[in-house]
Parts: structure tokens; C-alpha cells; sequence
């Protein structure tokens, strides 16, 4: 762990608030639209996705930046800020159902009900995959990341996702739909959305590369070095 002083310290707490804020936000946003499924033609197939699968690439992104840099400590920090997050944000869901819609309202009772009347379960079922498959991703990064002293970030970046990814998949598509619709439709859903999510993990991979050298290069830091602030 490297120790910085003054400004660079101030900087590196900055930033880290930052992406924790970014995080936190697409991952809430995530679990707002999650209700509404959508087709998403990518030339070669048709996903059929939830749309709160479209910001989702930006959660594991940013926890793969945090883990190389910050640590597994301050990353794991981040995944239960953002499960509190979500816990809070449907309190609010709940708290807002809870008082009829008035007459005049631009929002009536039956629109808020239909987008947000299965919003609990959704929300239940995704922070159950989500800590899951966060707090496996960080662990299977981190076991990556000592075996090859650092080096080759390509290798835990992707594979940490793959694995971690197919278990938030299933487990968040399997609780929201079993016992309600045919087990063809689920194996379908979780490989449309797997395979969207490891698509997007690949391509971030050409962001994650110049980010992490940027760090290391400003806080000075060696292949495998974490920020202590």
C-alpha cells in the first residue's frame, strides 16, 4: 500500500468519492428501470434484456478500477454503500406508494403502480445477486491480481466479470421468474443477459487500460500497488 501526503491525498479521497457517487448511481438507476424489458439488436443477435442491464457494465467497470487501485477493503466499502443505497431508495418506492395519488396529480396511482408495484421484488432479488456476485468478482480479481503479481489486468478485469456475472444473472433472473414462466423463457433471459453483460466487460477492457495507467502514472504507483489514504 502506497501512503501519499497533502494534495495527492486529498486528490486520491476525492476521486474515490467519485466513483463510489458514479457507482451508487447507475446502480440505483439499474434497479429503477429493471421492470421494463427491451430488445437491443446488436447485428449478430437480439438481446432481450432488462433494461436495467444497460447501465450495469458501468458498476463492474468501476469496481475493477477501485480493486486495482484503491483495494479490496475500500471496494468492499463501495458494494455495501451502494446496497444501503438501494435499501433506502425502496423504503422511499414504498413510502411513496403508501399515499394515494390525488386527483390532479400528473402522476395517477395506477401509473405509479405500474411501474413501481414490482419494484420491491425486483430490488430483492437483484441486491441478493448483487452482493453475491460483487463480493465474488472483487475476491476472484483480487485472487488474479496476486497470482500474477500485478500483471496482466486484461486477465482478472475479464475473468472476474465472466464468473461473477453469470451468477448475478441467474440468480436475479431465477428468483424475479421462477414458478411464474416457462424454464426455456428464464434460460433465455439470463443467456441473453449474461452474454450482454461479458460483451460490454470485453469492450471496457479498452477503458480500464489507459484509467489504471493514468492512476499509476499521477500517484506514482508499481504494477500491483494500492492507494493508502
Amino acid at each position: 500500500m502506497k501512503s501519499l501526503q497533502n494534495k495527492k491525498q486529498q486528490q486520491a479521497g476525492f476521486i474515490y468519492l467519485v466513483l463510489a457517487a458514479l457507482f451508487i448511481a447507475s446502480l440505483v438507476t439499474c434497479n429503477l428501470i429493471a421492470n421494463k424489458f427491451v430488445e437491443v439488436d446488436m447485428g449478430f443477435h437480439v438481446f432481450q434484456v432488462s433494461a436495467g442491464v444497460l447501465p450495469y457494465p458501468i458498476t463492474f467497470l468501476i469496481t475493477d478500477i477501485l480493486s486495482e487501485i484503491y483495494g479490496r477493503k475500500r471496494t468492499n466499502q463501495v458494494v455495501l454503500a451502494g446496497f444501503f443505497s438501494t435499501l433506502l431508495v425502496l423504503g422511499i418506492l414504498y413510502v411513496g406508494h403508501s399515499f394515494p395519488a390525488i386527483e390532479s396529480s400528473p402522476v395517477s396511482e395506477q401509473d405509479y403502480s405500474s411501474v413501481f408495484q414490482n419494484s420491491w421484488k425486483i430490488i430483492m432479488a437483484s441486491m441478493v445477486a448483487y452482493l453475491a456476485a460483487q463480493f465474488l468478482d472483487i475476491r476472484i480479481f483480487h485472487f488474479w491480481k496476486r497470482v500474477t503479481k500485478g500483471k496482466h489486468l486484461w486477465l482478472r478485469n475479464n475473468f472476474s466479470t465472466v464468473i461473477s456475472q453469470l451468477v448475478d444473472t441467474t440468480l436475479v433472473v431465477g428468483i424475479i421468474f421462477l414458478g411464474v414462466v416457462e424454464v426455456s423463457f428464464i434460460t433465455g433471459l439470463i443467456a441473453d443477459g449474461w452474454l450482454f453483460k461479458i460483451l460490454f466487460a470485453l469492450a471496457d477492457t479498452a477503458l480500464i487500460y489507459p484509467i489504471v495507467i493514468g492512476f499509476r502514472k499521477y500517484f506514482e504507483l508499481e504494477p500491483g500497488e494500492e492507494l493508502n489514504f
